[in-house]
């Protein structure tokens, strides 16, 4: 067969224009197509060169008298021109004219097109050589059944991939963790997934296993934010109202790269063990790509802040400490806690005729009574026999009247004093106080002070003495009216004092 008979038969016309139009596929690709455009190069050509080395045996063996073999040359000739170009056509379509108007559909449909496409060019290249292909689906249940068990893990793979493309719970752009592998979604293929972690390593995960495993989707193109937890120690003796607002401040205030405005950094407490208090920072990461990064530029900040307010990391410890202070300091300091006691005691008026061994059995009966901001310190019409002693912070009064809102009597200030009345009478709380801040305070109980006024019951009358006087005085400063005698109402406080100690 010369080249004129090909081309009045029109085998050869159909193969020239075959090729040009697979030049002209294969030209768009490598003038629109940027990435792996050379790696499509030379996959498309090892094609063609398969395409040329057949029809050229096809077409050589006849002119050596060996006919036998060359149908199926030409035969493998026409199949692998098909295939490339479906090959050229398709990456064509998916890479470079769809991009250009604004859409990229999943790496998946292309793969599942290119199989769709070559399993109907081998059919149609089957029956052009006479065989049926309906033959090939009619054979024994035996190979049918050896042919689908080898197939399952494709399958599956291909119909993972369609499932995740469908409800697109997992797609491009994502950042996916599954088991220990963490990264970047890149390529979701017929057969796998493809994640790039911030090591830089692609992890090619199956389809099928994605769809049976859980998967943690921790990061999209629309809600990009990821919150990240920093741990770190701090001495147990450092109260946490001092640590909190120092590091939410440094963190907030401080321009981290990758770290979100909003929603602002938090510190909280995550536990106490081992002989130190674990405290978290919680932020919100912009850029997954820089996590670890961004997580030790934050305890540089957060290590530095510690430093700034003569604070320290903790590290655990459980051996036993032995303090070296001696007895003698030890003493000193106690003596120094009780000296600041007995002065907030001195300025109590109800106990004003107390003297000084009697405060100072108050003063070391003092406990302490630490209240955060917002905390409830007393309950009007809960009954509670002790006092407070304000020491640190400030304390709002309010007053509760039905289902009326709550009203602001007062703000008290370092050195005040409430609840008087129910540790000496037992009386139900007539207003409620709340912290207004972090606060400090002594609490006096009424065991501390029963063994004093037993043993002398006549600082019950002062006590009574001291109360009315200071009520009819608040009475006057609001201009109040009262029907009460002011004896009548020292004789009932002085009752009240009596019964709740039990003097008779």
């Amino acid at each position: 067969m010369n080249i004129a008979k090909l081309f009045e038969s029109g085998w050869g016309t159909a193969w020239l224009s075959a090729a040009l139009l697979a030049v002209l596929l294969q030209l768009l690709l490598l003038r629109f197509v940027a990435h792996d455009r050379y790696k499509l190069l030379i996959q498309n050509t090892v094609l063609a060169v398969l395409v040329v080395a057949s029809s050229a045996l096809g077409w050589l063996l006849p002119q050596l008298k060996l006919h036998d073999g060359a149908s199926w040359f030409i035969a493998i000739a026409e199949l692998v021109m098909g295939v490339l170009l479906i090959r050229l056509f398709v990456l064509t379509l998916f890479r470079a004219v769809l991009p250009r108007t604004g859409n990229t559909p999943p790496r998946i449909v292309e793969d599942v097109l290119v199989v769709l496409l070559y399993c109907g060019w081998g059919l149609v290249r089957l029956r052009a050589t006479g065989i049926d292909p309906a033959s090939l689906f009619t054979t024994s249940a035996i190979i049918t059944g050896i042919v689908a068990f080898s197939m399952q893990d494709t399958l599956g793979n291909i119909l993972g991939g369609i499932a995740l493309q469908l409800d697109n719970s997992v797609r491009i752009d994502d950042w996916i963790k599954v088991d220990t592998t963490k990264g970047k979604v890149i390529e979701v293929h017929w057969r796998h997934t493809a994640v790039r972690t911030n090591d830089g390593n692609v992890v090619v995960i199956p389809n099928s296993v994605l769809v049976k495993s859980k998967v943690d989707v921790f990061s999209t193109p629309s809600h990009p934010n990821f919150r990240r937890w920093v741990y770190f120690p701090v001495q147990f003796s450092i109260p946490p109202q001092s640590v909190i607002p120092i590091i939410e401040k440094t963190i907030r205030e401080a321009d981290i790269p990758y770290v979100a405005p909003r929603p602002a950094p938090q510190c909280v407490v995550m536990d106490y063990k081992d002989g130190i208090a674990l405290y978290a920072l919680r932020y919100w990461l912009t850029d997954q790509l820089h996590d670890d990064t961004t997580d030790s530029t934050v305890r540089v900040h957060i290590y530095s802040a510690l430093l700034r307010n003569n604070m320290q990391l903790a590290r655990p410890y459980l051996d036993t400490h032995l303090t070296a202070d001696s007895a003698e300091r030890q003493t000193a300091l106690h003596e120094q806690e009780v000296q600041q006691r007995l002065q907030l005691l001195a300025g109590v008026e109800a106990f004003s005729s107390l003297n000084q061994a009697e405060l100072r059995e108050l003063a070391e009966s003092l406990h302490d009574a630490p209240f955060i901001k917002g905390d409830v310190m007393t309950r009007q019409g809960a009954v509670a026999h002790w006092l407070y002693f304000l020491v640190q912070g400030e304390a709002d009064v309010w007053l509760e009247v039905g289902n009326q809102p709550r009203r602001l009597l007062n703000t008290l200030q370092v050195g005040s004093v409430f609840g008087e009345m129910g540790l000496l009478t037992g009386e139900p709380r007539r207003t409620t106080v709340t912290a207004r801040t972090d606060a400090l305070c002594y609490r006096l109980d009424k065991i501390g002070f029963q063994k004093i006024i037993q043993a002398r019951p006549e600082i019950a009358e002062e006590c009574a003495r001291t109360i009315a006087e200071r009520e009819r005085q608040i009475a006057l400063a609001h201009a109040e009216k009262t029907s009460v005698n002011s004896q009548e109402h020292e004789a009932h406080i002085l009752a009240s004092i009596k019964h709740f100690f039990g003097l008779g």
